[in-house]
C-alpha cells in the first residue's frame, strides 16, 4: 500500500514585534524601571530598543488597552497611576470573582485538582522570606485557583485586573507584617476547601482581598 502523505504544516509565525515590545515594557513598569505618573519617552525608547515607533505604538495601544498606560492627547503617553478609589474598586472586583471561585472550587475539584492547589500554597511557604518569589507563588496559586473553577471569563478578566494591580503592589504586600498574615490567610483558605467548605472558602478569600485593601491604603 502507497503511504499516505501528511499535509505539509505552514511553520508557526514568530510573535509580532509590537507584542514582544509591550512584554518588555510590562516588564520595566512592574520593575518600577518605569515609575506610575511617569512620561514614556517613545523616541529614547525606540532607540534603546532598536526598533522603529510604529511598533512601540502598537505596544502602547496594547498596554494602554490592560490600563497600564495612559495616552494623552498633544502630551503622548504616561505610565498609569492608581488612585485610591481606582484600588479599591479592582479589589472589590478581585473579592467578587475569586470568592465565587474559592467556593466552586472546595465543592468541585477533584484529587488531582486539589493536589495542584496544595502544592502551590507549599511553595507560597517556603518563599516567605523571598519577596518576589513569593509574589509570583501568589499569582500562581490565584489564577490556578480560577483556572479549576473552570470560568475563562473570570479568569481573563482576573488576569487584567491582577496586571493593573501590580502598579499598587508596594504599597499592600509590602507593608511590614503584611505577607505573613497573608500566608496565614491562605493556610485556612487551603483548609476549607480541603473541607469542601465553600461558603467559609467564599468568606476567606473576601477578607484576604478586604485585609489586602487594608494594607494597600
Amino acid at each position: 500500500m502507497a503511504a499516505v502523505e501528511t499535509p505539509a504544516r505552514a511553520p508557526l509565525a514568530p510573535r509580532p514585534l509590537y507584542e514582544q515590545v509591550a512584554e518588555r515594557l510590562r516588564e520595566q513598569i512592574f520593575a518600577r524601571q518605569l515609575e506610575p505618573g511617569s512620561w514614556i519617552d517613545e523616541l529614547g525608547l525606540a532607540a534603546e530598543f532598536g526598533i522603529s515607533r510604529t511598533p512601540l505604538r502598537e505596544a502602547l495601544k496594547v498596554l494602554a488597552a490592560e490600563g497600564l498606560v495612559t495616552m494623552k492627547p498633544r502630551r503622548g503617553a504616561f505610565v498609569a497611576e492608581m488612585s485610591r478609589e481606582d484600588v479599591a474598586q479592582v479589589y472589590h472586583l478581585l473579592a467578587l470573582l475569586e470568592s465565587d471561585a474559592a467556593a466552586r472550587v472546595a465543592t468541585e475539584a477533584g484529587p488531582e485538582a486539589r493536589t495542584e492547589l496544595r502544592a502551590l500554597h507549599d511553595r507560597l511557604e517556603k518563599r516567605l522570606r523571598q519577596r518576589e518569589a513569593f509574589f509570583a507563588a501568589n499569582e500562581a496559586f490565584h489564577m490556578a485557583l480560577l483556572r479549576i473553577a473552570g470560568n475563562r471569563w473570570a479568569m481573563q478578566l482576573v488576569g487584567d485586573l491582577r496586571k493593573v494591580m501590580k502598579l499598587n503592589r508596594h504599597h499592600s504586600l509590602f507593608r511590614q507584617g503584611r505577607i505573613t498574615e497573608s500566608l496565614a490567610e491562605h493556610r485556612a483558605l487551603m483548609d476549607a476547601i480541603e473541607s469542601r467548605d465553600a461558603e467559609r472558602a467564599r468568606a476567606l478569600m473576601r477578607e484576604h482581598f478586604e485585609h489586602g485593601l487594608a494594607a494597600a491604603r
